[in-house]
């Protein structure tokens, strides 16, 4: 395991909040993680544990169910869990993403009824934004709600959906009046519970991080109550643009996390490994590549932390949220593929955590916006 120590920007309860969830991270991922693999979902009894223990929703205000915190704290449980090099809990978009978007523009009518029983796990969230023929442009999507006397009625479909095979609450960007562009987009909550003509593929069939729940869905002319509509109609696109740099941070999280676990496993297996007579570790160019792995880690802890300490701070901004996002997710896949490289054969071999770091590690470089756009949008700001 990395460094267990709370990082400098958790101040105050949050380090004791880091130690606590890292305890029981520690206790119950590698008791379950075969299974959740297995049938590409964490249980659900799994989230509901979460709730109880303060796990879900710790930046949302304790009116409305949450923890009463920050950004900071939700942080907190992100870096907690990253530790773990597990990728099956969708806690990121759940508490990260859907709950912070309704807290953020819903009416209180909406967070009542939601909000509260999403920090319990009664409710798992998803965000629906990519489609089959749009991935990182918004703009192109074209799922379409039409509006009716009493709300409105939703077709398209959704690929690539965090918590899609478990969520009972799916906020879905979907273009309101086409002919406006971005400021046709709008958001809209489906409850799928009560959602007639909504529809789920199976689990997708993924390189790596086998236990999330990533699924198609789909919307045959699904009734959306008036009062469903999340902020104002045609805000969507400013909406989602606003909250990309968290989104961005909090990959950068696990991105961060998985290079230092990598390191630390890597250090630690070549030091006993054998070969020509003595440890690999002994080895000059064995040395030199983890000089150079330790080297980057250090250095993408201390952006990272600094990309913290401003958003917590002052709020991100956007072309350095990019940064983050595409530079952080790069070095990832470098430094674990060194690592795995390092392993030799064990390393291609699952049972190796290596060996998941690696497979899980080249999806990061995609979803939040592909890391092509993120340099097209940092060069926009030059």
């Amino acid at each position: 395991m990395p460094d267990s120590t709370p990082r400098p920007w958790m101040t105050g309860e949050a380090a004791d909040l880091f130690t606590m969830a890292a305890a029981f991270f520690d206790e119950q991922v590698p008791a379950h993680r075969e299974r959740w693999e297995a049938q590409h979902h964490v249980d659900r009894e799994f989230w509901l544990r979460c709730g109880e223990l303060g796990l879900l929703c710790a930046n949302i205000p304790e009116q409305y169910g949450g923890g009463g915190g920050t950004f900071l704290h939700q942080a907190t449980i992100q870096e907690a869990y990253a530790r773990q090099g597990d990728r099956s809990w969708g806690n990121a978009m759940h508490s990260g993403v859907v709950a912070d978007f309704i807290h953020r523009y819903g009416t209180e009518e909406q967070r009542l009824r939601w909000l509260p029983r999403m920090a319990t796990g009664e409710l798992i969230g998803a965000l629906a934004m990519t489609e089959p023929s749009a991935g990182s442009d918004l703009k192109a999507i074209r799922t379409r709600a039409e509006r009716g006397p009493d709300g409105w009625r939703l077709n398209g479909s959704k690929i690539f959906i965090t918590n899609g095979g478990s969520a009972d609450l799916v906020i879905v960007a979907c273009s309101t009046d086409p002919a406006k562009g971005a400021k046709g987009i709008s958001l809209l909550v489906v409850e799928t519970a009560s959602a007639p003509g909504f529809g789920r593929g199976q689990p997708l069939n993924k390189i790596g991080q086998h236990g999330a729940d990533t699924n198609e869905l789909f919307f045959d002319d699904v009734p959306v109550p008036a009062g469903n509509l999340l902020g104002t109609e045609g805000a969507g696109f400013a909406m989602l643009m606003e909250k990309l740099p968290q989104e961005r941070l909090i990959i950068g999280i696990t991105a961060v996390t998985a290079i230092e676990l990598a390191v630390a496993l890597t250090t630690e297996y070549v030091k006993q490994r054998e070969a020509f007579g003595a440890p690999l570790f002994e080895k000059q160019h064995v040395r030199f590549e983890l000089a150079e792995c330790a080297t980057l880690a250090k250095v993408a802890r201390t952006f990272l932390d600094d990309c913290m300490r401003t958003h917590l701070t002052g709020g991100l901004d956007l072309p350095t949220s990019s940064m983050c996002k595409w530079w952080l997710t790069d070095v990832q896949c470098r430094v674990i593929d060194k690592c795995l490289q390092l392993h030799g054969g064990y390393g291609y071999m699952t049972e190796y955590t290596i060996a998941r770091l690696y497979a899980d590690a080249r999806a990061q470089t995609i979803y939040g916006g592909a890391n092509e756009i993120q340099k097209e949008l940092i060069a926009r700001s030059l």
